[in-house]
């Protein structure tokens, strides 16, 4: 009897049971992907505050050393006679910034070797404003590689940028000296910040754009959103609204000790990475920079000078983490100001005389 041929099975996939593999590798890929992304952003959030860690201990040692806070920039200051006020202008004097100060205490001696802060910044005889550091830089945003240039400004020389800022009043930049943050013009001593080293917000974090019209995140000058912050809480009796009408009594100053937030700034203030109705104001925002910058959650405003201590010069803390911001107080702890957090209790932490101590714990 004749047998029968033998059939031969060859070995592997048929086309269907490959799409299926493929499908599941696909499926595992797309479940396992935002959980990469999530540890490797944990990582770039983590190292982002211990950079911040390490400028707050620098600001520890600088005081130390010198026996009061590094200023927030060697700048000129003139009396307002409306305000009776001493008003601080980031745009005037040598306009060198608190991260030119602190290059010594942050174990960059070559880079600091570089200034001369007798010497407006952009006469600098080395190239220092240049200079981009990894000291002052969060992963997170990738500042390296952007710079700021301006004609006149920086006389045409790049002028590198950071991620890092330092709060100078819960108010206004320019009215630093009538309600005090950490660093201010001049300096002030420890013994100054009323509520405690450890209950005052004295860094955050900015973001920068690759933009060379757009001054934010610059780290050697102390301009508005640059290296400098204010959260533009108007103290009780300060009757300027921020359309700089004047409407209202003109402010009368009672006391220059303590600061009383004013239940009327609520939700106009400069929350962690604000979007509205408040903007960042700058020295320069041309109408395609306002268009642009909005389009990259940064929105901006043209400072007016003419306004003088109406003109509401402050900036947000901004990142690229979800939800918040990382910011150091003046011990050095890190601290993670989620974007809604409260009004008051912000403006309370980053006053250094408002006798709330008890403002901290909300920020936590």
């Amino acid at each position: 009897m004749a047998s029968e041929p033998l059939t031969v099975r060859r070995a592997g996939f048929t086309l269907v049971e490959l799409l299926v593999v493929v499908a599941i590798v696909g499926v595992l890929v797309a479940l396992l992907l935002p959980a990469i992304q999530a540890a490797r952003e944990s990582a770039r959030r983590a190292q982002c505050g211990n950079r911040l860690r390490q400028i707050a201990l620098a600001t520890l040692n600088y005081e130390a050393a010198a026996g009061h806070l590094p200023p927030a920039g060697i700048t000129r200051t003139h009396h307002d006679a409306e305000f009776d006020v001493e008003v601080f202008n980031p745009f005037g004097g040598f306009q060198i910034g608190w991260g030119v100060l602190l290059l010594p205490y942050m174990d960059v001696g070559p880079v600091a070797d570089r200034f001369d802060t007798t010497i407006h910044i952009a006469y600098q005889p080395a190239d220092g404003p240049e200079h981009f550091l990894v000291e002052y830089a969060c992963p997170s945003d990738d500042a390296s590689g952007r710079a700021f240039k301006h004609l006149a400004l920086t006389r045409g020389r790049r002028f590198a940028k950071g991620n890092y800022a330092a709060y100078c009043s819960p108010f206004h930049i320019d009215l630093q000296l009538l309600y005090r943050g950490a660093l201010i013009a001049q300096g002030q001593t420890l013994a100054s910040v009323e509520d405690g080293t450890s209950k005052t917000i004295a860094f955050s974090e900015v973001r920068t754009r690759d933009d060379e019209s757009d001054e934010r995140g610059i780290w050697s000058v102390p301009w508005s959103g640059a290296s400098l912050l204010a959260f533009d809480m108007h103290p009780a009796g300060w009757r300027l609204g921020h359309n700089g009408t004047g409407e209202g009594a003109p402010f009368v100053l009672e006391d220059h000790a303590v600061f009383v937030a004013n239940p009327d700034s609520v939700g106009e203030t400069q929350r962690p990475n604000a979007q509205s109705p408040n903007a960042d104001v700058l020295q320069l925002c041309g109408d395609t920079q306002r268009v642009t910058s909005t389009r990259d959650r940064m929105p901006c405003v043209r400072w007016n000078r003419t306004l003088g201590p109406r003109g509401y010069l402050s900036a947000a803390p901004r990142s690229n983490h979800p939800g918040g911001v990382n910011v150091a107080c003046l011990d050095g702890h890190i601290e993670y100001l989620a974007d809604s957090i409260d009004d008051f209790a912000m403006s309370y932490a980053i006053s250094v005389n408002d006798g709330h101590l008890s403002a901290a714990a909300a920020i936590r």
